[in-house]
């Protein structure tokens, strides 16, 4: 007899997106939840950053743009944390912070420069904000786990022990 199901360890890792964007006071709180996720599950849960900014945050577009940089040259989440922890800065200072904070990371921040200048990450952004339309998103943070979206942008009470209720049984599924 021939099984062709995968073996547990086979299975890719359920999927959390989070919807988010780095001029967001609500997603620098949510990052304790993002933070506890990753210490809970590690590589058993695939954490994604979504962008979404939004229109009343001037300078949210240019920082999506800068995270996948970020992410291009190894150091995405590290410099996700670091801009959401400077919110205040970023409404004041905008871009040149972002490159900034790619300096103070060790990244390339000319490349980073460039980046926000000639536009490579820009149809990442745009698509990820096309999807979050589409899907319902519309506001930050929002997340998105087993086909259930749950909605930070008003309140983020209970939605960490949500999250883990859904993604225990996804994990318990695999």
């Amino acid at each position: 007899m021939n099984d062709s199901s995968p073996a547990p360890s086979d299975a890719p890792a359920p999927v959390l997106d989070v919807w988010c964007e780095l001029q967001c006071p609500d997603c620098r709180t949510a990052l304790d939840d993002i933070r506890a996720l990753r210490a809970r599950y590690g590589d058993r849960l695939e954490l994604r950053l979504r962008h979404f900014p939004l229109d009343k945050h001037p300078h949210a577009f240019a920082a999506a743009q800068a995270a996948e940089e970020a992410f291009a040259q190894g150091r995405g989440w590290a410099y996700v944390e670091a801009v959401l922890g400077r919110v205040a800065e970023l409404d004041r200072e905008g871009e040149p912070l972002l490159v900034r904070v790619a300096r103070e990371l060790g990244l390339d921040a000319e490349e980073f420069d460039t980046a926000l200048i000639d536009g490579r990450h820009i149809l990442v952004v745009d698509a990820d904000q096309a999807e979050g339309t589409a899907i319902g998103v519309t506001g930050t943070p929002t997340y998105v786990i087993g086909d259930e979206r749950l909605d930070g942008g008003k309140s983020q009470e209970g939605l960490r022990e949500r999250i883990e209720e859904i993604a225990d049984r996804l994990l318990s599924q695999t």
